[in-house]
């Protein structure tokens, strides 16, 4: 379901900017990483509102509960590493990541998840709370395009209790990343 055929109106008036749904927090005081997130997303081109939700945003099935969204709008933010070069994929929640799919999308062969510390390292940020920009270093993206489907998906904002709401076409634009088939099936 598109998020503007909802029959929730505050979710549409959180996406922008307005009601607060159970459990959210409004923006105040904000951890240093999803600082980091908001300033990255302003110098992409987008305005990004961070929300805390202090029961948790780690799994997509959390954070669709906690924002009261269709666990499909949530963005995995996955870091493989594709013949040994890490990669971001972003996946909607509802999806499983097809490694072979993602390898030949990157032009490679191997697939395998990167470890805790390889994530921080590249990121800055902690596994549950990887954004889909404000890297470390620049990874490629690449992006599954069921996220396309929605006028709007949910993404983590840099810890695993935060995220912000973004139009998926103005995220393609601002990781810069390739739309390409990533489902598994």
């Amino acid at each position: 379901m598109a998020a503007n055929d909802t029959n929730d109106p505050g979710q549409r008036d959180r996406a922008e900017g307005g009601g607060r749904a159970a459990g959210e927090q409004p923006e105040g005081p904000m951890h240093a990483n999803s600082i980091a997130v908001r300033d990255a997303g302003r110098d992409a081109g987008l305005d990004i509102t961070v929300v805390t939700y202090p029961d948790g945003t780690r799994t997509a099935a959390d954070a669709a509960t906690a924002i009261g969204c269709d666990v499909a709008q949530i963005v995995k933010s996955l870091i493989f590493l594709v013949d040994g070069e890490l990669t971001l994929a972003l996946v909607s929640g509802a999806n499983q990541l097809d490694e072979k799919k993602l390898a030949a999308a990157a032009g490679g062969a191997k697939t395998g998840r990167a470890n805790a510390d390889q994530v921080r390292e590249a990121t800055g940020f902690p596994i549950g709370g990887v954004p889909p920009f404000g890297h470390r270093r620049r990874l490629p993206v690449f992006i599954d395009p069921d996220l396309l489907a929605f006028d709007e998906v949910w993404a983590a904002a840099g810890t695993p209790h935060t995220v912000f709401c973004v139009a998926p076409q103005a995220l393609v634009a601002a990781t810069k990343g390739t739309v390409v088939a990533l489902r598994k099936g």
